[in-house]
């Protein structure tokens, strides 16, 4: 299926961070040299060599990269990627094996680019890198804030910084958090599900937050923004 039926067939890219500026011919190039792929809910994705030789348009679903420590079986989520977000810019800048890991948490749709084009693109086409730029800044800034999180903040903070980063800017909730298990919140801010069951229930009794069925809706932002401002800066 080309990029652009994709398109057609799911949520509009072009209203989508970071794809909200694509031009249209930047559309046609995805549209001819892109492949669509689908992954099953719980199944590892773009493993190994997958990142060598292609790069990674997400459309529809959510997928985590992550890190596991193999003797503990500890986790540490990275990231969590949703419509929008590319996979992997570490190879495409690089070329080299990127050692983490992925997997699909729910359906997951993608468009699959050679990695040798991706990386053409680079060096020949404007558009993609007026794209491509911004979305890096991005992330090394997630990972910046994730490493001081860990090193310098509560459980309870990092919770909070969590849920504020990850506000929709229409709903103003956590949509993307929403659907996932404690245990899987827990992976992304380096704690354990009980830990974050714990600080859940006392935002949930100061009247910051509600939650039920996997679902975390915000009550009273101002509240939770003023708590976490006590504590650390919002970006």
């Amino acid at each position: 299926m080309a990029f652009r039926k994709i398109l057609e067939n799911g949520r509009n890219m072009m209203h989508l961070t970071p794809f909200n500026d694509v031009t249209r011919t930047l559309i046609d190039e995805i549209n001819a040299h892109g492949t669509a792929r689908t992954f099953r809910k719980g199944e590892m994705c773009m493993q190994g060599d997958d990142t060598l030789h292609h790069f990674y348009l997400i459309v529809r679903g959510r997928m985590k990269v992550f890190d596991m420590n193999l003797d503990s079986g500890r986790e540490q989520t990275y990231f969590l990627l949703t419509r929008g977000d590319m996979f992997d810019v570490v190879p495409l800048l690089d070329a080299q094996p990127h050692d983490v890991m992925t997997e699909a948490l729910e359906e997951l749709s993608v468009v699959e680019l050679p990695m040798a084009k991706a990386r053409e693109w680079l060096h020949t086409n404007p558009a993609f890198n007026q794209l491509l730029l911004p979305y890096i800044a991005g992330q090394m800034r997630k990972l910046e804030n994730l490493a001081g999180s860990l090193s310098l903040y509560d459980t309870s903070e990092r919770l909070m910084r969590l849920i504020v980063d990850n506000l929709d800017p229409a709903t103003k909730q956590p949509e993307l958090l929403n659907g996932l298990s404690n245990s899987e919140i827990a992976k992304m801010i380096g704690s354990v599900r009980q830990v974050v069951e714990r600080n859940l229930k006392a935002l949930q009794r100061d009247g910051s937050i509600e939650t039920g069925r996997k679902q975390l809706r915000v009550k009273n932002l101002n509240l939770l923004k003023d708590k976490l401002a006590r504590i650390l800066p919002l970006t």
